[in-house]
């Protein structure tokens, strides 16, 4: 090989390794808050401090939390909780460069503490591992899980006689449903999945994939929205018409968060959810994630025929003609029809 092409081969090597060892941009700037660990509670004002340890002349700076436009100087109001993004935009010169941290919003107040009141008990298929429930023209849908076992039923939930069953496949693990103009919405588990049917006739008339979010457990409706959970703290918001995860909120108390959020129900404009493995409902503000109120349900598990293949409370729904919010759990025997008060 001559000498020539010995050099172009070198060159051309020494260009490829390069390219593939180029370091990332460094920032010129950086923000910071007075939010101590970055940690803050509504109600607390936040101070934003802008390091500019080049002394750039700066043009203009503008900063935006999650996109909305605040001061250096701000009050946490009416955000949403949990883990949000301050981005700082800088020009200068002929340039513009963009900074982010990151701030994790708290409540600033305990959650309350409800009791319930049973009103009356109803037969519930002790073999129906339920997972998702919901009342609609005043009959009750079902949704069931485990693989060859999961189903989507209507049922008469005075007297436990199944009205209508469709069987899911094999391969898909059912989980919560709701229904919206209609359509039942009905998840599965790990499949990446969702169903949609007619209410009237259990037809199904398409499907659906997950987005950010790996998995199915709950969802319910507010009757514009559809709002998904996954087993963490996050409750994603769904455009029926394009059941794209188009935002989400993130469940957390004053405490920190809050994780296996599970089969929701839509109640007077709250969030109340089941959190898996345990025997309680979580009462969430649907405009920022706050957890305002728990009940306790465990004392049901009691009232229950004790077999083997029993599992937790999950399972709630609000009946609009009673008012009255109806729960059971995997495996129960009975579903409770309950009132909800205040301790």
């Amino acid at each position: 090989m001559s000498a020539f092409k010995s050099f172009i081969l070198i060159a051309l090597s020494l260009l490829v390794f390069n390219c593939g060892k180029s370091e990332p941009k460094k920032n010129n700037f950086s923000i910071s808050t007075n939010a101590k660990d970055n940690v803050a509670k509504l109600g607390e004002t936040i101070q934003l401090s802008f390091n500019n340890p080049n002394n750039i002349d700066i043009s203009s700076i503008n900063y935006t939390l999650n996109g909305e436009p605040v001061n250096e100087s701000f009050d946490l109001n009416n955000q949403r909780l949990g883990i949000q993004t301050i981005t700082a935009t800088i020009d200068y010169s002929d340039s513009k460069e963009e900074v982010s941290t990151k701030i994790t919003i708290l409540n600033n107040q305990l959650p309350k503490i409800y009791g319930f009141k049973i009103v009356n008990e109803y037969p519930h298929d002790i073999t129906s591992y339920t997972q998702g429930l919901e009342f609609h023209n005043g009959e009750l849908f079902e949704s069931t899980g485990q693989y060859g076992e999961s189903k989507l039923r209507k049922v008469d939930y005075k007297t436990g006689e199944v009205l209508k069953n469709t069987d899911l496949t094999q391969q898909y693990f059912g989980e919560g449903l709701t229904i919206l103009d209609n359509n039942i919405y009905q998840l599965t588990w790990r499949e990446n999945t969702g169903f949609v049917y007619n209410a009237d006739t259990f037809e199904k008339t398409s499907s659906f994939k997950y987005g950010q979010s790996k998995e199915g457990w709950g969802i319910c409706n507010n009757g514009t929205m559809l709002y998904k959970s996954d087993g963490t703290e996050n409750i994603w918001l769904l455009n029926p018409q394009t059941l794209t995860e188009d935002s989400k909120l993130q469940v957390y108390t004053n405490k920190g968060k809050i994780i296996g959020i599970n089969e929701m129900e839509w109640i007077n404009g709250k969030i109340y959810a089941n959190r898996y493995q345990k025997n309680g409902v979580a009462i969430i503000n649907s405009k920022n994630g706050a957890v305002e109120g728990v009940i306790d349900f465990s004392p049901l598990r009691k009232l229950v025929t004790h077999h083997q293949g029993l599992d937790v409370l999950n399972g709630i729904a609000y009946n609009p003609d009673t008012k009255t919010i109806f729960v059971t759990g995997k495996r129960w025997d009975k579903l409770f029809e309950v009132e909800v008060f205040e301790k």
